[in-house]
């Protein structure tokens, strides 16, 4: 019996390609870089499953396609606005992600994002490497206290809850959130998590506002200048979700006048690309999409997938199906 034909889009931690080569007959990407549309298009035709990543922009055109020989998309992240599911369905696809196992680094990342622009360790680290540092003094890099204070979280989800949990018990923050979807009672007790009735009594009251929900279309640009505007003028705003929920080019003026404190960025709309005022930020902290960047974490995704494929495979609903 022939092996099924996997096409994987971006390189993978070397343990799971292993694993997918011994069991499927795999297509690896080794240029590393992203597919375009027309090759993603074809691969739907070639391939009995697309491996993408959040690199890869699954929309309707490219899965306007004619009886593609692919009937699952395993994607490899717990994001999935990357792909039109709706169109994903219209062409009979699966639609599979990798939720649970990058809550707890993911979350690890966004307190490091929030102690990063308040102790304002990016514009510490560029002075001192810049061989422009001369030396301890009172009023040098002040920057602002965080424990204590009021963490406030969009998206009360896992990954919220994770670094809600980092924040309440590593910093004595008080929790604050808001989720558009009921939160089970003891999630919350665990924390003294208090539940807020909108997005805007979270950005009035919180110190540090952390972002926690998926992205496309229903969370465009969530955060804009009207909701910048709400936020105190100390606060920091920390972004691990997706990209799309921050108009970049907002968030830069707010940063610029003051109007918020600081920011610390993992993600950004159109990535690699970011909004070209956000890089004269000396107070915005930008990583480069590290949420998940641990060798544990990128290998357990991996397995994921692997199990998806499997269930999917055996003719057995897979565990992840989110389409």
């Amino acid at each position: 019996m022939s092996k099924k034909k996997i096409l994987v889009t971006r390189r993978w931690p070397t343990a799971v390609e292993e694993k997918l080569t011994a069991l499927y007959d795999v297509t690896l990407n080794e240029s590393d870089v992203p597919m375009t549309g027309a090759e993603m298009r074809q691969a739907l035709l070639d391939y009995d499953a697309v491996c993408p990543t959040v690199s890869d922009k699954v929309d309707a055109a490219v899965l306007d396609v004619a009886s593609p020989r692919a009937k699952i998309l395993a994607s490899y992240g717990v994001g999935y606005s990357h792909i039109d599911t709706d169109a994903a369905k219209k062409a009979g696809l699966v639609v599979t992600n990798t939720p649970e196992v990058l809550s707890e680094c993911t979350a690890d990342l966004a307190i490091t994002l929030m102690l990063m622009a308040a102790r304002r360790a990016g514009e510490g680290e560029r002075e001192v490497r810049a061989h422009k540092w001369t030396g301890w003094r009172p009023t040098h890099m002040i920057g602002r206290k965080v424990s204590g204070g009021v963490f406030g979280v969009l998206g009360f989800g896992r990954i919220g809850r994770e670094a809600a949990k980092r924040a309440h018990f590593g910093f004595g923050m008080k929790v604050i959130y808001f989720d558009p979807f009921p939160v089970k009672p003891e999630l919350a007790a665990e924390l003294k998590a208090e539940k807020r009735d909108t997005i805007e009594e979270v950005l009035r009251e919180a110190d540090v506002v952390s972002l926690h929900m998926p992205g496309g279309k229903d969370n465009y640009h969530l955060i804009n200048d009207d909701r910048l505007a709400l936020m105190k003028p100390d606060a920091i705003l920390v972004n691990t979700a997706r990209g799309e929920v921050v108009d970049g080019a907002a968030l830069a003026r707010a940063l610029k006048r003051g109007t918020i404190f600081a920011a610390g960025l993992d993600v950004f709309e159109g990535e690699p690309r970011i909004a070209p005022d956000l890089y004269e930020c000396d107070n915005a902290v930008l990583l480069p999409h590290l949420g998940s960047a641990t060798s544990s974490t990128r290998e357990a995704m991996g397995w994921r997938v692997l199990s998806n494929l499997e269930a999917f495979f055996d003719g057995r609903t897979p565990p992840d199906r989110v389409a």
